[in-house]
């Protein structure tokens, strides 16, 4: 069952969202050829930890850094390391999630490094994007978990790419995972109810061709089965009066602004 947020719980949670928002531009703004996945951990664990939070990941079931770097065909979880460098080229996602005064906020992004991308990325990084858009834009109260993942596959699916299955959005709040999990794939009207006072991230991952994927030894970085590139974006959302807040939606947010074309009720952090 969900466990829905009380207008006090969001407030505090809307706090959390915007940090990992932040936390992530700051990094975007790091990603360049030649930098180390490494050294963009180094820089979110410091910003995380001098605003006051936790990054979640860290030693979340063994995971050993603080944010999750996935490069080209890696789908997630991928591990940051010195030895990972940068490329011209490559689309990195990256994956940051805090824990503020007890909460949850939990947000990624693909980035394109450079100012050249191969066809076969580019164009995941964009169904990528305009999947989680679509995804989020059918959320309101009384509608299902499914109507989600049905606007998400039907489109990426049309657009020629795969909807990762094993991998799904989540419940959040004081839980890093919490119920509902949220399908990316799936039939219209069908699954858990959406009620207000729910919050769950949306994060779609968009592979090239296939859905599937392989495990590395590692057992956390999960890849394409066939190399093709694989994109993703997520944001934290919660279920108010009135719509859909997008807690980790900054100002000039392309996402927020897409789904507001496809029209989606949503609403910028500050208006609650």
């Amino acid at each position: 069952m969900a466990k829905l947020k009380s207008s006090q719980d969001i407030l505090l949670m809307r706090d959390a969202g915007q940090l990992a928002a932040k936390t992530l531009q700051y990094l975007g703004e790091l990603v360049k050829p030649g930098i180390s996945t490494e050294a963009l951990d180094k820089a979110a664990y410091e910003y995380i930890k001098d605003h006051g939070a936790i990054p979640s990941p860290l030693n979340y079931r063994g995971f050993p850094k603080s944010i999750c770097t996935s490069i080209n065909d890696v789908i997630c979880h991928g591990i940051p390391s010195d030895k990972e460098i940068l490329q011209e080229g490559d689309i990195i996602n990256i994956d940051v999630t805090v824990t503020l005064k007890e909460f949850h906020g939990d947000t990624s992004k693909t980035y394109l490094v450079g100012n050249t991308c191969p066809p076969d990325r580019l164009k995941v990084y964009n169904v990528a994007q305009e999947s989680i858009a679509r995804g989020i834009a059918v959320i309101e109260h009384a509608k299902r978990i499914g109507d989600i993942g049905y606007a998400i596959q039907s489109y990426a699916e049309a657009e020629g790419c795969g909807v990762v299955r094993d991998f799904v959005g989540h419940g959040i709040g004081k839980g890093f995972h919490e119920e509902p999990q949220i399908l990316h794939y799936g039939k219209p009207n069908t699954g858990v109810k959406i009620m207000r006072g729910m919050c769950f991230t949306v994060e779609p991952m968009i592979n090239g061709k296939d859905w599937r994927h392989r495990m590395m030894p590692d057992r956390w970085t999960a890849k394409t089965v066939d190399g093709s590139p694989s994109a993703q974006f997520e944001h934290t959302l919660a279920i108010v009066p009135g719509g859909i807040e997008i807690l980790t939606a900054l100002k000039g947010d392309s996402i927020m602004e897409r789904v507001k074309e496809l029209g989606g009720k949503v609403m910028w952090p500050n208006n609650l």
